[in-house]
């Protein structure tokens, strides 16, 4: 759980919820997941409990195609980017270190410091591809 947080039995829910998954959930999926388990957790404390556990680093979270966040538990522990199924979600970490050269070399360009930065790259998946019209 997130520094400076008690342990609830909603924030567990919660955290247990995400461990169970291995996708990216919005707080709204992750709320109504808890639901059908039984799980009376409020849906602001959902969104307050992944947004804590996003920044104590604990959850990766991404914009969704309409502007929402969603979370998810990923495997890597060091910067990685996303490679994210516009039609299933199925999600891909990628790492690639030019990235990270390439945004620091943009950012000391125009006088920048402390640059840090966020890609996630969207498609279609191989078997979505292939499952088009």
């Amino acid at each position: 759980m997130a520094v400076g947080q008690r342990t609830t039995r909603q924030r567990e829910a919660v955290r247990r919820a995400m461990d169970e998954s291995e996708e990216f959930r919005t707080a709204q999926q992750v709320h109504d997941r808890l639901r059908e388990r039984g799980d009376q957790v409020g849906l602001t404390t959902v969104y307050r409990t992944l947004q804590a556990m996003a920044d104590a680093g604990d959850l990766d979270a991404l914009r969704t195609g309409d502007g929402e966040l969603a979370y998810r538990r990923c495997a890597s522990d060091h910067h990685h980017h996303h490679l994210v199924c516009t039609r299933c979600g199925r999600t891909v970490e990628i790492e690639d270190p030019d990235v990270l050269v390439w945004t620091q070399r943009v950012g000391t360009q125009h006088g920048f410091h402390e640059v840090r930065h966020d890609l996630e790259i969207y498609g279609l998946c191989a078997e979505c591809w292939a499952a088009r019209p």
